[in-house]
């Protein structure tokens, strides 16, 4: 009996502690990003205590797709087992960042009738509202593609901007501005897979570019308006934030492997040296310095103008004040900043973390994407009305979708 009932107890400790326990995972073509944080303690950010991290070299990835599901798995566990020795805890269940060229979003805007004849506003209008917004995507911006979840932008009653949710209110007619945030259908199946592959549950995927903005720019900048520029290995991803949400995103198939690429041939050196040069480890007189500093910046002109064009595109160059702000593992490139401000006049500034856990220190915002997912999994089960909670109600929605969809394939 005492056995048993100590046994119990343990259980019960345990699954006390696993609830505490949050895990981001960032799965990116060059690393896979681990951190374990623990809700029970706060940091001086007021965020979830990191009490592990861990990193591992991808392999398995191209420009964000999952090339080899077995490479994947394996390198998510290296980068677990990692950060569950730091931790001392045993991760089962994970929150997983999306990312890669498969992402993308489009804005929608539709409106219906109300249906009563007082002209109130019901919550039934208000989901039939958000069905037709879905059914009003064009086919093909859908097509081989997975609605993540859908953020909704603007509503509008009889042509009048309302500054919240309407129900309750009374109008003829409603109108809704929504941002969905799509990826492709197989992209985030096998991405799925090589998580499960590692041994782990996912309790729920988020666009990797939304999760680093919990962590890499204040609320502030995201009312003001910013666009958040993550710079890895072979993508660039943004995300354009405008009253405290995301307005749009859109992920580039060029990264700071281009970058690499040019200094090789421009310098006629083989490729393990020009990224050597490229991120500082090799200096000295033996390379023109001038050349060097024109070969890198015409690729940074050419990463920008892509962002640039995308602003146009949504009638923001110009036109957000807090400017942009640079993440990943390319925002370390020299005077990068003075090239993002001179290209896109606008503010410019590098993102950090700038987090001390114990001995540990996270300045660099690399960590980014798998700490905001951590945050971002603290409000899963809130009720609160925050910004993460919002992605977290819209996200569990959208993910049940997917998360049947996945179910079919499953033996």
């Amino acid at each position: 009996m005492e056995i048993q009932w100590r046994d119990r107890r343990l259980r019960y400790e345990s699954n006390l502690m696993s609830r505490n326990i949050i895990t981001g995972i960032d799965v990116g073509t060059y690393h896979v990003k681990v951190v374990i944080a623990t809700a029970k303690e706060k940091n001086e950010k007021g965020f979830p205590k990191i009490i592990g991290i861990g990193s591992s070299e991808s392999h398995g990835i191209r420009h964000g797709y999952v090339t080899n599901v077995n490479d994947v798995a394996k390198s998510i566990r290296r980068a677990v087992s990692m950060a569950e020795e730091k931790a001392g805890v045993k991760v089962k269940k994970a929150f997983v960042g999306v990312s890669g060229i498969g992402m993308a979003s489009i804005a929608v805007t539709s409106s219906i009738m109300t249906s009563r004849a007082d002209a109130e506003i019901t919550a039934l209008d208000i989901e039939k509202l958000h069905e037709q917004c879905e059914k009003d995507i064009p086919k093909a911006s859908i097509a081989n593609r997975r609605i993540v979840y859908a953020i909704p932008l603007q509503y509008k009653i009889d042509g009048s901007i309302a500054l919240s949710k309407p129900e309750g209110l009374t109008g003829n007619k409603i109108e809704l501005k929504t941002l969905f945030i799509t990826c492709l259908d197989h992209h985030v199946a096998d991405l799925i897979q090589g998580v499960n592959e590692a041994g782990i549950e996912v309790e729920d995927i988020m666009a990797a570019p939304i999760a680093a903005g919990f962590v890499t720019i204040s609320k502030s900048q995201k009312m003001a308006g910013c666009v958040l520029a993550n710079i890895g290995a072979e993508t660039v991803s943004i995300a354009v934030f405008e009253n405290n949400i995301p307005t749009s995103l859109e992920v580039f198939p060029i990264g700071s492997t281009d970058i690499t690429n040019d200094i090789a041939l421009g310098l006629k050196i083989p490729l393990e040296e020009a990224e050597q040069i490229k991120i500082g480890a090799i200096t000295g007189s033996s390379y023109p310095r001038r050349k060097l500093e024109e070969i890198i910046a015409a690729r940074l002109y050419d990463i920008f103008e892509l962002i640039e064009a995308h602003l146009k595109k949504i009638g923001r160059n110009g036109l957000l004040p807090a400017g942009i702000i640079i993440t990943g593992g390319g925002s370390a490139l020299n005077a990068i900043d003075t090239v993002a401000r001179a290209s896109l006049r606008l503010p410019s500034r590098i993102g950090t973390l700038g987090l001390t856990e114990g001995k540990q220190s996270f300045k660099d915002a690399t960590w980014a994407v798998s700490y905001g997912l951590c945050i971002w999994g603290l409000h899963s089960d809130d009720d609160s009305d925050n910004l993460e909670t919002t992605f977290t109600t819209l996200g569990r929605r959208a993910w049940r979708r997917v998360s049947d969809w996945i179910k079919q394939f499953l033996p």
